[in-house]
């Protein structure tokens, strides 16, 4: 089996991550403060690594995704993690689609509600996910990712040669004493580059791709390697739609819209402007994969979590779990449409307020992934070594700081 064929949840991971954190998030940072949140970025994506890669290593050394070892903690665990998926898969997946039927209507030139070009949307992923389930999400997202990184990164590199009029009067200063930049500060962070449900998503993913390729086996190497390509995959792709923002858009007095659809055409219409007309099909390639592979990987994601939480905490088999998919699966979608219905035309705020939430629980889901990979089910010897100790202890800590900080503002 060649390594390429081995890749799959690694490039799955990045798929669900580059979405909103990176076409809006990144891209507003960029806009609004030019490169001055690029620590940011640095920082919390070092700070989350050990948590996001604890998912894969649990699956690689037990062959189990990481909610059974959420169980060996007890299933208090489970039920928390089950709550918090629960709660917030309707907005994530909302969140996600809107943007991606924003991108669709603006591409394909479609005059319709941004709800029911939303159904369609999540139509066709159902339709991807109903004829190949597994196999086609993985076979598929090699393909996504890679016009993804080519188109993005293409997109940076020949906007750093463009002809900007940008007014120093117009540019932003971002500053720790006004609410508003702390607020988006947390949002960007968020789900940056993704929220720390992913890590489960991974090593569900992981297990899958296991018992599809009973015909060579995958080392913990190769499920490592794969990890790595996709997390550090999102750092580069998270900077090069910063700097697009901050190239293109920073210090010219634009205003991105909070509504899904007008945002898209905004940004399509800014960056070929500066960039060239030319550059449309590139541009417009780069946001449709971004986000047709987040929605389609959270709308396979969110069901599966939900099927392995209830096998656990009902004490299922496997078998009788797994029918409820494509319940949940329909439930998803159909609780995203009513949401979409609802709050499309003002997407910033239902961003916002996803990715607020996704920071709060970081802490709690850090805790919980570090105390499983430390556990008593982990060999020492495939234990996380010291450095990544350290790094999870200093992460757990400015995690629970920022949470704090994030209330004290926002209430005070």
């Amino acid at each position: 089996m060649s390594w390429y064929k081995k890749l799959g949840p690694g490039l799955l991971y990045a798929g669900a991550a580059v979405g909103v954190s990176h076409l809006i998030q990144s891209t507003r940072a960029g806009a609004d403060f030019g490169y001055q949140l690029i620590w940011a970025i640095f920082i919390v994506i070092i700070l989350k690594y050990p948590f996001f890669e604890y998912g894969p290593r649990y699956a690689a050394i037990t062959g189990k995704n990481i909610l059974y070892g959420y169980k060996n903690l007890g299933k208090w665990s489970v039920i928390l993690f089950f709550l918090i998926t629960f709660f917030g898969m309707f907005i994530i997946q909302s969140a996600v689609t809107t943007v991606t039927a924003g991108i669709v209507a603006e591409v394909f030139y479609i005059h319709l509600p941004i709800w029911s070009i939303a159904s369609l949307v999540l139509f066709i992923c159902c339709l991807f996910l109903f004829i190949g389930k597994y196999k086609v999400l993985d076979t598929s997202m090699k393909f996504i990712i890679s016009l993804l990184a080519i188109a993005t990164i293409s997109t940076f590199l020949i906007s750093l040669f463009g002809d900007y009029q940008q007014d120093n009067s117009l540019k932003t200063i971002f500053s720790f004493s006004n609410k508003n930049h702390i607020l988006f500060l947390i949002a960007l962070m968020g789900w940056m580059p993704a929220p720390f449900d992913i890590a489960v998503w991974h090593s569900i993913w992981t297990t899958e791709k296991t018992k599809h390729n009973k015909d060579a086996s995958i080392s913990y190497k190769d499920i490592m390697f794969d990890f790595k390509l996709g997390y550090w995959t999102t750092l580069i792709l998270a900077i090069a739609f910063l700097g697009l923002g901050a190239v293109s858009i920073y210090g010219t007095g634009v205003e991105l819209s909070a509504n899904g659809s007008e945002f898209t055409k905004q940004l399509l219409q800014i960056y070929t402007s500066n960039i060239g007309e030319w550059s449309y099909v590139i541009i417009a390639a780069a946001a449709l994969t971004t986000m047709f592979s987040t929605t389609l990987t959270c709308l396979d994601a969110q069901p599966r979590v939900m099927v392995e939480t209830s096998a656990i905490l009902f004490n299922k088999t496997q078998n009788k779990a797994t029918s409820f998919y494509w319940l949940w699966l329909f439930l998803l979608a159909f609780g995203s449409i009513v949401i979409i219905a609802f709050f499309s035309a003002n997407m910033k705020t239902l961003i916002d307020f996803a990715t607020a939430i996704a920071f709060l629980s970081s802490p709690i889901l850090a805790i919980l992934n570090y105390l499983v990979i430390t556990g008593k089910d982990i060999p020492k010897e495939k234990q996380p070594s010291t450095l990544l100790k350290t790094i999870s202890t200093i992460g757990i800590l400015f995690f629970v700081c920022f949470s704090i900080y994030y209330f004290y503002v926002y209430f005070f």
